[in-house]
């Protein structure tokens, strides 16, 4: 006597299997286009929509981290990161002169405070060593 165990499929589930992926997939297309114009993406979850706004909170919390003023979100450590900290910096004094003439005056003055926030943190902490050291911020 075999071992093997026969499996008997027949031909009716096979097709309401066939039409039950078929219909899976129509409707994940149909979802997947809505979500494309909704900001959602294919991951059972809302998107965060693209913004100004978003963009310079991204470089900032960069340039946070790399001054060693929040947790590294991968160590949870404190890093003062000076190369690192000086592009982020950078980038928005970048987007800061491409976007000149399209803000509007509330964007565009928080951008040049928050340049120059972020500049005259660089400064007091790059020059302060024993106080990096104080706040057990660990250098590359």
């Amino acid at each position: 006597m075999s071992d093997e165990k026969k499996i008997i499929i027949d031909e009716d589930w096979k097709s309401q299997v066939a039409a039950e992926k078929e219909a899976a997939q129509q409707q994940k297309q149909a979802a997947s286009g809505e979500s494309a114009s909704a900001g959602v993406s294919d991951g059972d979850y809302e998107a965060i929509p693209a913004s100004f706004d978003l963009l310079v909170s991204t470089f900032v919390t960069e340039a946070m981290v790399a001054l060693g003023q929040l947790p590294h979100p991968a160590t949870n450590q404190l890093a003062f990161d000076p190369a690192h900290a000086r592009f982020a910096i950078d980038m928005l004094e970048v987007i800061a002169e491409k976007t000149k003439g399209n803000l509007t005056p509330q964007e565009d003055r928080g951008l040049q405070d928050l340049v120059h926030q972020l500049r005259m943190a660089f400064v007091a902490i790059s020059s302060q060593p024993s106080a990096v050291s104080q706040n057990n911020i660990e250098t590359p």
